[in-house]
């Protein structure tokens, strides 16, 4: 049984999009490679901040039915990156565990990733992963709201990890999550905060704008749109916040959400995210996918997760989806608006037309951290979530263009590993200077 210490998958997961057929063998393979991960790996393996992958890699591909063997390849490549958690510093877990007003002052600190983690896992032995959840991230007091924000930073890793956790229900896994997310800095909050709270006076004067329609918007607005600069460290925290801060606040603030729309919400969010992802491309250089824009996508599914919560309120779910739109809105403007190139995604030519089946198989095999499996994972589920809804304007990804970006997907990261030092991913493609050496498809 899974516990707040014990990682322990099992055939009756079923997670968003699963491939049937998965065996016992493949659940306690998974279970064993993630115990390790959890028992003696840091959630950073780099002292700047560089993100532990191995529970994304390994959940991706198990839930796209990977063997054991496939799994272990996989596990021994990112082991070898990885670092040890570090020690507990005592001192600061009696403080946070025996004077909860200390907790936010502790927070923000890398190398407190053990710490936190064992007052997390404490936390859940006692009162159960589901209300540890409801008092730290979504009470909606100073505490929790600060926690929440965390949440989105890091490119949304604390929010994927989260999700993992709670698509597998596995409180191991929710517990280094929660860990992750104290660690983690709260810039993020100087955009999310304001913007909620501009929304919440909108909310009952005016409609909800699609997301397609104000992505549009930012697209066109020449403020915004060159608001990053290419040597901004961070290109939402160096570039769009203080530069054309109350610009992003109030696209973000005219989307929002009422509670008997939780689903096709869920389903807009997926579409307009996929679009700017798989659309952000430069011909004739050859098809590649942002590294940025792709967290956006691999993270969406994980909001479908969360509307099966029945602890969770439908006020929670809206507020969490709003924000994930909020964050996807900001990541859009601060790689220069790349056109939307939908004409892109229609005219590909697959390199191995297939079905889905055969592009998991061939993403499981594919050795770099899991970002490709979660991107062919997070695509298979838009399409099955946004079928409902493709005949609207808004849903601009239609039909056969879920296979069209899986395919994209899989053969981009597989004709990198053709040219010598190539990145898998492109970075920030509104920016001409990431297609500066980047070949073109005619060298294919």
């Amino acid at each position: 049984m899974a516990t707040a210490s014990k990682v322990q998958l099992s055939t009756d997961n079923q997670p968003e999009y699963y491939r049937s057929g998965i065996s016992k063998e493949q659940a306690h393979k998974v279970s064993e490679l993630l115990q390790h991960n959890h028992d003696n790996y840091h959630i950073f393996f780099h002292p700047d901040g560089l993100h532990n992958h191995v529970v994304h890699h390994q959940l991706a591909i198990w839930a796209l039915n990977a063997s054991p063997q496939t799994l272990q390849k996989a596990y021994d490549k990112d082991k070898q990156s990885q670092r040890p958690k570090g020690e507990v510093d005592h001192a600061v877990l009696e403080h946070i565990t025996n004077d909860p007003s200390t907790f936010t002052k502790h927070l923000g600190v890398r190398d407190r990733y053990h710490t936190f983690l064992h007052f997390f896992r404490n936390e859940i032995h006692q009162h159960g992963w589901q209300d540890v959840l409801q008092k730290f991230v979504f009470a909606g007091d100073e505490r929790a709201d600060d926690m929440l924000a965390r949440m989105y930073g890091g490119f949304l890793h604390p929010i994927i990890h989260l999700g993992y956790g709670i698509e597998f229900a596995q409180p191991a896994i929710i517990a280094e999550a929660l860990a992750q997310a104290a660690c983690h800095e709260a810039w993020i909050a100087d955009f999310l905060l304001p913007a909620d709270k501009k929304a919440s006076e909108l909310r009952s004067k005016t409609p909800s704008k699609s997301i397609a329609d104000l992505l549009d918007e930012i697209h066109d607005d020449d403020k915004l749109k060159v608001a990053a600069h290419w040597e901004d460290g961070n290109k939402i925290r160096d570039g769009i916040i203080p530069r054309a801060g109350a610009e992003m606040i109030d696209y973000a603030a005219q989307f929002h959400v009422r509670t008997d729309e939780l689903e096709e919400k869920t389903a807009e969010m997926t579409n307009a995210v996929c679009l700017y992802t798989a659309g952000a491309q430069h011909p004739p250089n050859i098809v590649m996918y942002d590294f940025y824009f792709m967290h956006c996508v691999n993270a969406s599914i994980f909001f479908s997760a969360f509307l099966k919560q029945t602890w969770l309120s439908d006020a929670n779910k809206a507020r969490l989806l709003e924000w994930k739109v909020r964050m996807d809105l900001a990541m859009f403007a601060s790689r220069r608006c790349p056109d939307m190139r939908l004409d892109e995604i229609r005219s590909y030519q697959p390199k191995q037309p297939s079905g889905w089946e055969e592009i998991a198989d061939r993403v499981c095999q594919f050795y770099d951290d899991g970002h490709a499996a979660k991107l062919v994972r997070a695509l298979a589920h838009g399409q099955k979530i946004c079928a409902p809804y493709e005949d609207k304007a808004h849903f601009r990804v239609k039909y056969d263009d879920w296979l069209q970006m899986g395919h994209m997907a899989i053969d981009s990261v597989e004709n990198t590993r053709r040219f010598q030092d190539m990145p898998t991913w492109i970075r920030s493609a509104g920016f001409e200077e990431a297609w500066e050496k980047i070949p073109l498809r005619a060298q294919l």
